[in-house]
């Protein structure tokens, strides 16, 4: 008998091979760069307009790769400034990870770092004990929603840190993408524990719009190559079936019959597409830039 499911999230060690791997098979990481490249200089036009100091807060900054190539454009954008960028971060792993990349990156005068390890919800516990209210000129959420417990209550706090001319940048899965699709079907099938909730770019605008929040919305073009999930016994492929699924050991914990009728949607347009006879997950990213 199959043992019971148990979340990724619960084994560190396997959830960041995981992850890591998704990140090689996916164009994950060149559709948020192409992003950074083309739209953010617009979206930072005038976050430190008249400013000696800008201030910025990358919630979930993982090991900063992506945080480093906004900070240039900041950088590019308010030369001579100097900015203080403070990252939250709840895997120690990654905080060393950041501190490497840091330490090899050249073009990082005036530029200040400092690192909390906890979770933005920890942060906002922190502060308020504190009682202290620091505000912001830039804050990015990227790919690090799936993980609080209440997501409209994060976005607004974080929102209410956001100094006159600031924006808050949040990326996510696309409503439009496979994962979409997968959590609308399955989610409620994977065992998540609370540890993550299932939550895309769709799921924003009705939140904003209650709140009465003024935003812009960016769809972002990504893929991932998933075919090695449908051969039996492929190690990178059982790893990739645990990431799309947040289960530990999928492929072998699954009932049999969630796991035919799960590698079955993987295959259709609603997830992905068929090319070169390769299984192409569509993996699209939606961008939310909020404004204060």
């Amino acid at each position: 008998m199959a043992s019971p499911m148990r979340s990724l999230v619960a084994d560190p060690d396997r959830y960041l091979q995981s992850f890591r791997l998704f990140l090689e098979r996916s164009t994950e990481h060149q559709s948020m760069q192409e992003f950074v490249e083309t739209q953010l200089p617009a979206v930072i036009a005038s976050i430190g307009n008249g400013k000696s100091t800008i201030n910025v807060l990358s919630v979930g900054g993982g090991s900063g790769e992506m945080d480093l190539q906004i900070l240039s454009k900041i950088r590019a954008r308010y030369p001579g400034v100097t900015i203080n960028n403070d990252v939250i971060e709840p895997s120690a792993d990654q905080i060393s990870k950041y501190k490497e990349h840091v330490a090899q990156a050249s073009n990082l005068e005036n530029i200040k770092f400092t690192w909390h390890n906890e979770t933005a919800s920890e942060y906002e516990s922190r502060m308020n004990a504190e009682k202290k209210t620091k505000k912001w000129d830039f804050i990015h959420m990227i790919q690090m929603l799936y993980y609080e417990k209440d997501v409209p209550a994060t976005v607004r706090y974080f929102h209410s840190l956001l100094e006159a001319q600031a924006k808050l940048l949040i990326i996510l899965v696309s409503g439009k993408s496979g994962w979409e699709t997968l959590w609308k079907k399955y989610g409620s099938s994977f065992p998540s524990e609370d540890l993550c909730s299932f939550v895309s770019s769709a799921d924003l605008p009705r939140m904003l719009d209650s709140a009465g929040l003024k935003y812009q919305l960016y769809e972002l073009p990504s893929h991932m190559d998933i075919t090695s999930c449908f051969i039996e016994g492929d190690k990178d492929g059982e790893l990739l079936l645990d990431f799309l699924t947040e289960t530990l050991d999928f492929a072998k914990t699954a009932p049999p019959e969630l796991k035919h009728q799960l590698m079955e949607e993987l295959r259709k347009p609603g997830c992905s597409e068929i090319r070169d006879g390769k299984v192409i997950f569509n993996n699209n990213l939606g961008v939310v830039v909020i404004e204060p």
